[in-house]
């Protein structure tokens, strides 16, 4: 069962997060809540997210226009490992002479 804060839970679950910063980031899109009748609602990445957020800024001074472009490579790097992941189940998922074979030409290909 996925678990669901709101502002006010959020807050207090993040010791360093203001209704300031929560206000900033959400106007430069660095989280986007899923909204319900009774508003916005965060999930457990959003709050993991925030978390992160809050370290880069805190702990190495990161900007905001810094902060969208270490975000976005963060982003992609996890579909990059979605897309790889799903690649693996397909090979693995090939008969034992054409997995040997992908093997051996990534392989190759790699080095």
């Amino acid at each position: 069962m996925s678990r669901y804060y709101s502002e006010e839970q959020l807050i207090n679950a993040i010791s360093r997060l203001t209704r300031q910063r929560l206000t900033r980031y959400l106007e430069h899109d660095f989280i986007t809540p899923a909204h319900s009748e009774h508003g916005p609602r965060y999930g457990m990445a959003d709050l993991t997210r925030l978390e992160l957020i809050c370290d880069l800024s805190d702990q190495f001074d990161l900007q905001d226009d810094a902060m969208g472009v270490v975000l976005s490579l963060i982003d992609q790097l996890h579909g990059v490992r979605a897309e790889l992941r799903a690649l693996m189940q397909v090979i693995d998922a090939q008969p034992d002479p054409q997995r040997r074979q992908i093997i051996a030409a990534l392989k190759s290909r790699l080095g």
